[in-house]
């Protein structure tokens, strides 16, 4: 496994664990790929669907008026207020940072007294750029929705781990009670469906104010979140970040004909150090799991790769605008029922069911699914009657 860079290098170029290269964690690499991906995708959807005459491009007004002097000022001192806070606090605490970047940034720790002035120039210089500048003539910009591709990410990005942190203390609402802040700012264990609701909620908000029909970018949102959830699971694999599966001690069937460690796996130098000491390790991770466990991350990345292949290939025939989302929401939830059933997850009993969190939410989203295209179906029949 490879936790950080660092491994990779050294498993290639025999360079030592844990240098400088550590502070580039596979797991947020991975996830940075996942979202340059799902961006592309989105992007070529976008233009597509614009040049079939479902999207259209907005004239907008721009120009500086004194009104946005304050906002942008706060906004850049806000910004500047961050970036001092926790540069100084990376530089004096290195090794923390390089062993654990995401707990560092999230946690509360940072230097008040640079951040302030940091916050006070960048707050001050924003509102001196803004003041040169206003008064100017306003100019009339056409903007495609495809332009909208690094908005509708970001936001994505933002409010998921957001979701992602929130149902994450929901399902360890003890450790909360005992630590809540370490649990809000942990960078650690985050839930998939938590994201995935909230991050639903932003972006539909985002793309209904700005005129984009919400239903043809559910659609295209369905595909980029298969193929970034495919490459994150990836990540999760490649890190050893714990999303693995139960004790596999089964002998491998005939059948099986991937490789003996897409059977069973010991996740050697895991991010989270679980298991036993690995023979002749020095490294900050040093374990291995011992027996072997299926390599549910793996699983997951092949059966997004099918679902998206096929969603790919279905998309330009499905010809009623949403459908392919509920299908997606159907895919994900059959996908992600079965894995559970052999990942590491904590159950619980509701309506006389045995099943873990992510279980309950998949069962409601096969249904939201199944209800959605029958309502589609149903809404597009009614239409075409009543022409």
């Amino acid at each position: 496994m490879y936790p950080d860079l660092s491994y990779f290098f050294h498993d290639v170029f025999g360079t030592p664990y844990d240098n400088w290269t550590s502070i580039f964690k596979t797991f947020g690499l991975l996830m940075a790929i996942a979202f340059l991906v799902s961006a592309w995708i989105l992007r070529l959807e976008l233009i597509r669907k614009e040049k079939e005459g479902f999207l259209k491009p907005t004239v907008l007004l721009y120009g500086n008026e004194n009104k946005n002097l304050y906002t942008s000022a706060i906004i850049n001192g806000i910004v500047g207020f961050i970036l001092g806070f926790k540069i100084p606090l990376i530089f004096s605490e290195l090794d923390r940072f390089k062993q654990d970047p995401a707990g560092t940034l999230f946690s509360t720790d940072g230097n008040i007294l640079i951040a302030l002035i940091v916050a006070v120039g960048f707050g001050a210089y924003s509102y001196w750029d803004s003041k040169k500048n206003a008064g100017k003539t306003e100019k009339e910009i056409t903007l495609h929705p495809y332009e909208r591709t690094g908005d509708i990410i970001i936001i994505a990005a933002i409010s998921g781990i957001i979701g992602a942190r929130l149902f994450s203390i929901l399902e360890n609402f003890d450790l909360f009670l005992t630590d809540p802040v370490g649990q809000i700012f942990s960078g650690s264990g985050l839930t998939m469906y938590g994201g995935l609701i909230v991050a639903f909620a932003a972006v539909y908000y985002y793309v209904r104010k700005k005129g984009i029909p919400p239903l043809h970018m559910m659609d295209m949102a369905g595909l980029a979140i298969v193929v970034g959830y495919g490459i994150g699971r990836l990540g999760c694999h490649f890190s050893g970040d714990g999303d693995w599966g139960i004790v596999n001690e089964m002998t491998k069937p005939g059948w099986f004909i991937l490789p003996d460690w897409m059977w069973s796996y010991n996740y050697p130098h895991n991010v989270i150090n679980e298991g036993i000491p690995l023979e002749n390790c020095s490294a900050h991770y040093c374990k291995q799991l011992v027996p072997g466990v299926f390599p549910t991350s793996v699983y997951e990345f092949i059966a997004m790769l099918i679902v998206f292949t096929v969603m790919w290939k279905i998309r330009k025939r499905i010809k009623i605008a949403g459908v392919l989302f509920f299908i997606f929401l159907i895919f994900q939830g059959i996908e992600r029922f079965l894995i559970e059933t052999i990942r590491v997850n904590p159950k619980y009993i509701f309506l006389g069911m045995n099943l873990s969190q992510a279980q309950y939410i998949s069962l409601a989203i096969i249904i939201a699914g199944i209800i959605g295209i029958f309502y589609l179906y149903k809404r597009h029949k009614k239409i075409q009657i009543d022409e």
